[in-house]
């Protein structure tokens, strides 16, 4: 009986080396396989001393061994073509779905249809879609597709603006009018407070809308890759490809996978003309881009901050470069031994792409770069350096201006940011005399904004480099009722704490996505403010706390603020008030 299997990493030829099979057979064909490597083992590898002893391969394993001769004798039996046509009885042909009305918006950017009592998830469709859905993976109760065929639009779509939709893992929602995406995102808030806090709300406000669509964002961050990932129609070509270079953004699930990106629409053009300069130069002059595999290529990444006037003309750019001066080693890495590289000095190469920069975008006001040799992307512990300009640009609101340097927290919706503080003052309900805590403060942005409306801000964050950037914010603005202190949260905001420091009128809390530790909640509970407000980009954590703090609060104000157009993300402002 025929049996098939197929390479693994179609996408990527280096996974070849790993061969998976994906074997099919009938009982029979079982049957036949086992028995001929079963009596294979008995006769020639139990009687082999060297199976077990290996003594002249020290790096050889039994199992690898075992598994060879193993497959060996299995072609002797049964025929295995290179593609795979048929599934295993494990493994069996998963269906389609023919004629499927797309019902409503779900989680992770998907929508979802409903077909014989089980949820079907599909990315890329929209409320209305009439469409045949090949079936990619199935559970008992819930499955996920892709849209293979469309009958029928949906009033409620549109036209996706960026070619790189449906590949590149941003803007899932371009295909959806904005109008219904504030829709979809006002409900995620209702239904995570109601369904995960089990909340009673009052009248929810209606979601504040972004009043950019495109070219939103204030910071991007580009990735540089050796293995750029090769679209459907690439690859259905079947041409080859010498150059893999790409800069861009991560494939969602490849780690080492990079979307060559030629436009995109999240910020002002400048992002289109450095990435694509600095990819051109790199091309033209042979530099190497970063290989997250063998940890070596000098090119490792990019980020690119913009502040803008109130024309919304681009004032100062910040270009942050990431290099990697790990050196491969010139002799021949043994097969299954990873050697660590050596590292190399600030390059004439390195020089050569930042004066480029530094001559061809005069936008650029802080040029900097940093040396990353370690096997992650973060550059929190590591030493920038300015090679041109300053090292920080300054963001300005209501006549306050933040510094923002290249490891700050600043929020990437400049505008947007404004209308989402401004609706944090407002919760506060501050008269002048507060004691405000403001948690998880990052650069200090809303303790300072807040600052002039109270009797004193104490701020907490976890990042030091950003405590240093609140305190200079707060010079920088003529405050002088702030206090700001670094450390985790859980350490810092204790009883003792609040003893030496003072009982807060007003606590205001923006958490990071996985939401409030559990001694924070805690501790807040203890300290009793008068009132509460929670802002959120993650309404399920934010319910899950809320569900805590609920016990002395009640819900008195909920205002959902969309931040990101486009994607499934939306922030929410909860005021609490004591019971």
């Amino acid at each position: 009986m025929p049996v098939t299997y197929q390479i693994a990493g179609r996408r990527n030829p280096r996974l070849a080396e790993n061969i998976q099979f994906a074997i099919t057979v009938t009982t029979v064909g079982i049957v036949a396989v086992l028995t001929a490597a079963m009596e294979f083992i008995r006769t020639h590898l139990l009687q082999t001393p060297s199976f077990f002893s290996f003594s002249k391969n020290k790096k050889a394993s039994p199992f690898k061994f075992l598994r060879e001769k193993c497959a060996r004798i299995a072609r002797e039996f049964v025929t295995l073509p290179m593609e795979c046509d048929a599934m295993s009885r494990k493994n069996k042909p998963l269906p389609t779905l023919e004629h499927v009305t797309i019902t409503d918006v779900a989680a992770e950017g998907k929508a979802l249809a409903r077909v014989n009592d089980m949820v079907v998830f599909v990315p890329f469709v929209v409320p209305g879609d009439v469409v045949d859905l090949q079936v990619k993976r199935k559970k008992h109760s819930y499955a996920e597709a892709v849209a293979v065929k469309f009958h029928a639009l949906s009033p409620l779509r549109a036209e996706p603006f960026c070619r790189h939709f449906g590949t590149c893992g941003g803007c899932k929602w371009q295909c959806l009018k904005y109008e219904e995406q504030l829709r979809a995102k006002q409900q995620q808030v209702v239904d995570a407070l109601t369904r995960i806090g089990h909340l009673d709300l009052p009248e929810v406000n209606a979601i504040l809308g972004s009043e950019r669509q495109r070219g939103y964002r204030n910071k991007l961050e580009f990735t540089f890759s050796d293995k750029r990932w090769l679209t459907d129609e690439e690859i259905a070509c079947d041409a080859r490809y010498d150059d893999m270079n790409a800069v861009g953004f991560h494939i969602p699930g490849c780690f080492d996978k990079v979307l060559n990106i030629d436009e995109c629409y999240l910020m002002d053009d400048l992002n289109n003309r450095v990435r694509n300069g600095i990819r051109d130069y790199a091309l033209r002059h042979g530099l190497t881009f970063f290989d997250l595999r063998e940890q070596t290529g000098l090119l490792r990444g990019m980020m690119l901050r913009i502040a803008e006037n109130e024309e919304g003309h681009i004032r100062e750019a910040m270009l942050l470069l990431q290099f990697c001066t790990n050196i491969e080693s010139p002799q021949p890495r043994e097969k299954g031994k990873r050697e660590e590289p050596r590292q190399g000095d600030f390059s004439a190469e390195m020089e050569g792409l930042l004066a480029y920069v530094r001559d061809t975008f005069p936008e650029i006001t802080s040029l900097l770069y940093v040396v990353n040799n370690k096997c992650n992307d973060t550059i929190g512990d590591l030493a920038v350096t300015t090679f041109y300009g300053t090292d920080f640009i300054t963001e300005q609101m209501e006549g306050l201006r933040f510094k923002v340097g290249p490891k700050s927290f600043y929020q990437t919706n400049t505008r947007q940011a404004y209308n989402l503080y401004k609706v944090a003052r407002d919760f506060a309900g501050l008269t002048g005399n507060e004691l405000v805590y403001d948690l998880y403060t990052g650069t200090g942005t809303i303790a300072n904004f807040v600052a002039r409306s109270c009797r004193q801000v104490i701020g907490i964050e976890y990042v030091p480099e950003a405590i240093e950037d609140a305190r200079e914010n707060a010079l920088l603005n003529g405050l002088d009722n702030t206090l700001f202190y670094a450390g985790d949260m859980k350490d810092i905001l204790t009883d003792d704490f609040i003893r030496a420091h003072g009982r807060p009128d007003v606590i205001i809390t923006d958490p990071p996505r996985a939401g409030m530790h559990g001694d924070v909640v805690e501790v807040i509970l203890r300290a009793a403010p008068r009132r509460i407000v929670y802002v959120s980009c993650n309404p399920a954590t934010q319910a899950r706390d809320l569900q805590l703090l609920c016990t002395q609060y009640r819900v008195a104000k909920v205002q959902p603020v969309d931040m990101f157009p486009h994607t499934q993300h939306v922030e929410n402002v909860v005021m609490l008030e004591r019971s």
